[in-house]
């Protein structure tokens, strides 16, 4: 889109002379291309990241433009929290060049779910279980970190009757929580056994 056009012009009268002048026409493209589509600015969840959309752009003279992306992350609060830019660079055939960005607000607010929390049970009081530690899912995080809290007791009608309360959280890389708690009610009704009598 960048050349010269020369025109030539001749003249004659009637008894055959002849005269000739030129124009010479200098073509020049120095006008950007224009975006007529760019993906909207969004604010998604960190497991719902869009793929790259597809931008359309056009150019004064014609021609095929050519259309590349770059994509940069900034602003990162925690793993699974940040913005996403990306910027496509539209070039037509003599170099002319238009930028186009999309802000992808990138956060993570879901908690971690439990997958098998542990049930609610009555024991003896001699057959209390060890903790169990459950296991939990996020919707980014592959390796939830879960952390025993601890047990509280809660005295009942004797020594060996009472309750026991335990705690586990779970905690994805953006530090959302999520609490879970075990009840184990502990009993004490197997009567004595005489080890020794005397004859």
């Amino acid at each position: 889109n960048r050349f010269k056009v020369t025109r030539v012009y001749r003249v004659f009268d009637t008894a055959g002379n002849s005269s000739t002048c030129s124009q010479v026409i200098t073509v020049f493209d120095n006008t950007m291309p224009t975006f007529t589509f760019v993906p909207a600015n969004v604010t998604v969840q960190c497991n719902s990241v869009p793929a790259p959309g597809t931008p359309v752009a056009t150019d004064n003279c014609g021609g095929s433009v050519t259309i590349t992306l770059l994509q940069t992350v900034s602003g990162q609060s925690c793993t699974d929290s940040y913005v996403l830019t990306r910027q496509w660079t539209a070039t037509d055939a003599c170099g002319n060049t238009r930028t186009a960005t999309q802000r992808i607000n990138v956060i993570d607010t879901q908690k971690p779910n439990f997958v098998n929390p542990p049930a609610n049970i009555t024991v003896q009081c001699d057959a209390i279980p060890a903790p169990t530690g459950p296991a939990a899912t996020d919707n980014c995080d592959t390796d939830v970190a879960i952390s025993f809290i601890g047990e509280t007791r809660t005295n009942g009608s004797c020594p060996n009757a009472y309750t026991l309360t335990r705690r586990w959280v779970a905690s994805d890389n953006c530090n959302n929580t999520r609490t879970i708690s075990q009840r184990i009610t502990v009993v004490d009704n197997g009567k004595p056994v005489f080890t020794s009598v005397p004859p």
